[in-house]
């Protein structure tokens, strides 16, 4: 019995509807798709990861890893922000590799359970848009969150290995993101509230997802209280005190696709103090900033550099009067979602992780890593390349 108390803890299974478990394919892995409904994409694969096959139970049955903190072994850390420290770890019972993410919050014990109740609801978004969550739990003081591990990790971070990204994988990002927004408010009434390229994932298929969506009041509120954040995606009405709105979380997205179109912050006012920066730098004054976002015309993309879909776009995302302002839904009929791109969002994934490889070796003076090289045994998926398909 002293044994098995501390035992690695696995899986509980909760079948609400007394409903059947299987992947969609049975059998021991299945095949996969992504495909958009306007055809801009198309990926086959193969899923055999517990993760893919977490995600495949029947509707009403679910999983739900027990997690403690003996029961995960860390990796490596992957970077800390939103007042947490982000690790890879695995669940050694399960092998299943997943994020954890460490909160310390100054506040009342009951206020940290409070918290981990509230964190609950995340077990119900099951969405392609949205990362995974695993569980939440107490220790030392930490709340700990487990969530899916994004091998490529996040736009913040793949702008800063890969440059500014091509229209084709904005197009991605973009219809991803806005479903994602779509079905947390109309599914489960919640807005994201702090939508930034460190907030948006890549795993290694090339999924767009996104994370930490206030879903937790107290959470959010014990965060700003103990952790002092980046405020540059705040919407005017944001700043000036206004109701914050589902297109609060567009005028953040709007900043977020232009900043990884042009590689760096969006410029406020034509000049100054903000010009150049990213969102990222600390030295410039964020009270400066803000006065800007409220009082200076939005900022736009140069016309003669990209293509008037994206341009467009982000105009209907940065209107300051958020009654003028596109909801999501709206968004998604726009013409830039509409464009056709041959692409390989798998490759894609696969040069962000080999690229950031590569120079992280080389920032430590080690040699090259062996690149990540893909089965390339399932059918054909069309080659990289953003090369606009002709129109009929």
């Amino acid at each position: 019995m002293a044994a098995d108390q501390f035992a690695p803890r696995t899986l509980a299974k909760k079948n609400k509807k007394g409903l059947t478990i299987g992947g969609r394919g049975g059998g021991g892995g299945s095949e996969s798709s992504i495909s958009h409904s306007n055809g801009s994409v198309e990926i086959k694969r193969k899923r055999n990861t517990l993760a893919d096959k977490l995600n495949d139970l029947e509707i009403g049955v679910e999983y739900r890893l027990e997690l403690r903190a003996d029961d995960l072994e860390v990796l490596h850390e992957l970077g800390s922000g939103n007042g947490g420290t982000v690790s890879k770890v695995i669940h050694k019972a399960t092998k299943l590799v997943m994020a954890r993410k460490v909160i310390h919050i100054e506040a009342k014990p009951a206020v940290r359970k409070q918290i981990v109740r509230e964190l609950q609801i995340m077990y119900e978004c099951h969405s392609p848009y949205i990362v995974s969550f695993y569980g939440a739990f107490l220790n030392e003081g930490d709340v700990i969150m487990c969530m899916e591990f994004m091998e490529a990790g996040s736009l913040d971070h793949i702008s800063s290995v890969m440059g500014s990204i091509e229209i084709a994988y904005l197009r991605e990002i973009a219809d991803s993101v806005l479903r994602g927004l779509v079905y947390l408010y109309d599914v489960h009434k919640i807005m994201h509230r702090d939508i930034k390229p460190s907030n948006i994932l890549v795993n290694g298929n090339g999924q767009i997802k996104l994370c930490d969506f206030g879903v937790s009041g107290e959470l959010v509120n014990s965060i700003a209280d103990t952790f002092v954040g980046t405020s540059t995606y705040m919407s005017p009405e944001r700043i000036q005190g206004g109701k914050y709105t589902v297109k609060s979380d567009v005028w953040s997205f709007g900043l977020t696709m232009m900043e990884l179109a042009l590689g760096t912050f969006p410029n406020f006012g034509g000049g100054g103090a903000t010009a150049d920066r990213r969102a990222s730098s600390g030295p410039m004054g964020i009270l400066d900033l803000l006065q800007a976002i409220v009082n200076e015309p939005a900022p736009k993309l140069p016309e003669d550099k990209y293509p008037p879909e994206l341009s467009d776009f982000c105009d209907k995302c940065l209107a300051k009067d958020p009654d003028a302002r596109n909801s999501p839904s709206e968004l998604l009929e726009h013409p830039l979602i509409k464009m056709e791109f041959k692409i390989d969002l798998e490759q894609w994934a696969d040069d962000i992780i080999n690229t950031a490889a590569i120079k992280s070796a080389a920032k430590k003076g080690l040699p090259p890593p062996p690149p990540r090289i893909r089965d390339r045994s399932q059918p054909e998926i069309p080659t990289i390349g953003a090369q606009r398909k002709p129109k009929a």
